[in-house]
């Protein structure tokens, strides 16, 4: 089923289309608290701490893909919303040339590169080895990542969320088979735990290439309609590689703090990888929102209609703060006992750790959604390069965190990276987004020749 965001209730298809996002997003989470929780109970705090300590590499190299991946769906949002169909089927070929291109560029550079960035990160000497043989399976399987996420996101420009959903829900449960049984009876350790993602997001790129070809009558592509079009091409890159440089900026910050967490020792390093793990869970209705918010102001731009982009992004900032407010309780109330899925008996400083961690993020979720609900709302107005910036602001946040607080006030001083991360981002996005919105206003309705400019 594909939900047109351009017609009823801006609130009413924002939150159809986020909840059908929302199952997404944490069948996606599901992978790494899976790999966490398997290598945990099964390997010890100090794998844990091992796969933990490699998640702002993950996320540097991962969230350079998504965030290409992400970019090349605005394009097609758009040429949706406008009914453009010459245009959006040149875009999907030639954003699937330059996936395949930048999976195996990306893959020999990571691979090439995996032991310098644990150097460089100071990874504890006694979790290198588990990090090393985790993370570099993780680089090594960079395309099925970019070509799940590719379908994806294509998908949801399209309006329709549920094919990536259902099988996004299969592969998680086949991550889940495969991690405890690479983990528990092989002697693989926690290169066990990425073979068993790679191989599962493998699957899901195929079963969701194949259901999207049988559904999508504009994927039955001619001979003549798969050439590679400059033009497009360079539309897709200006849009897709600010968004891609964005998370990877924003990955910097996270590995200059993880550098100092891993300073700290590994029970800290461990700490914090169950509080994020917990943490990024819940987070996903913000996420969520963020994401719906991107395909809705794509495809609204595309038909014009600017005064619906207006009402919808208000409305979920109203919804974020409720929300917030939620999450905010929850973690006050259930996140010690959640803490205790990671890690076998009692680990009262591992917990300690873990919550206070969570309680000063939870205090600035509303801070996050702002954040993204920004950021993916001027994304889809197609300024990717407006919220690369906001990028730069949130590494900078952590950056005067990191260097400037950490080696004085230690592990508290971490619990503070990213609410001061978030509220840099924010104070430019804020101000980019009524800029953005007073000069599109006086565009009226977008014309066609406008989306090929």
């Amino acid at each position: 089923m594909n939900i047109d965001m351009t017609a009823n209730k801006p609130i009413k298809v924002i939150t159809q289309f986020g909840v059908t996002v929302l199952f997404g997003n944490l069948f996606q989470q599901l992978y790494n608290m899976v790999d966490s929780i398997i290598v945990g109970k099964i390997l010890g705090v100090q794998a844990l701490a091992a796969v933990g300590s490699t998640g702002s590499l993950s996320f540097l190299v991962l969230g350079f893909v998504v965030g290409m991946s992400t970019g090349f769906g605005i394009p097609v949002a758009q040429f949706v919303g406008a009914q453009d169909e010459k245009n959006l089927k040149s875009c999907i070929i030639n954003s699937v040339y330059l996936s395949l291109a930048i999976s195996i560029l990306m893959t020999i550079i990571t691979v090439a590169s995996t032991k310098w960035l644990l150097n460089m990160m100071q990874t504890p000497a006694d979790i290198y080895s588990d990090a090393y043989n985790y993370i570099v399976v993780i680089f090594a399987g960079l395309g099925a990542a970019m070509f799940y996420n590719l379908l994806s996101s294509i998908s949801r420009a399209m309006g329709d969320v549920q094919t990536p959903l259902i099988f996004l829900i299969a592969a998680s449960i086949i991550n889940a088979v495969l991690d405890y049984i690479l983990v528990k009876f092989t002697a693989l350790g926690t290169a066990g735990a990425g073979f068993a993602t790679v191989i599962a997001q493998f699957m899901a790129a195929v079963g969701c290439f194949l259901v999207m070809y049988r559904r999508h009558e504009v994927l039955h592509l001619k001979k003549e309609e798969c050439r590679f079009e400059p033009r497009i091409a360079l539309r897709l890159i200006r849009i897709g590689l600010p968004m891609a440089l964005q998370f990877s900026v924003t990955a910097v910050g996270t590995i200059i703090v993880q550098t100092a967490v891993n300073m700290l020792g590994s029970i800290f390093v461990a700490g914090v990888t169950a509080a994020l793990r917990i943490q990024n869970v819940l987070v996903q209705p913000l996420e969520a929102m963020g994401l719906t918010l991107a395909t809705f102001c794509g495809q609204n731009f595309g038909a014009g209609k600017i005064d619906r982009i207006k009402k919808g992004i208000y409305q979920s900032l109203l919804l974020c703060f409720v929300i917030s407010g939620l999450l905010f309780l929850i973690i006050i109330v259930f996140g010690r006992g959640l803490t205790g899925i990671f890690v076998t008996g009692e680990n009262v400083d591992l917990t300690n750790y873990a919550m206070r961690f969570m309680r000063w993020n939870a205090v600035f979720f509303w801070a996050l959604g702002i954040l993204l609900i920004l950021r993916n709302a001027i994304q889809g107005l197609g300024h990717a390069g407006a919220a690369m910036f906001a990028g730069v602001f949130e590494t900078v946040g952590r950056v005067i965190v990191a260097l400037g607080f950490i080696g004085t006030w230690g592990y508290p001083a971490v619990c503070f990276a990213n609410p001061v991360a978030w509220v840099f981002a924010d104070i430019l996005l804020i101000a980019v987004y009524f800029v953005i919105m007073k000069k599109i206003s006086n565009y009226g309705t977008m014309k066609k020749t406008q989306l090929e400019g």
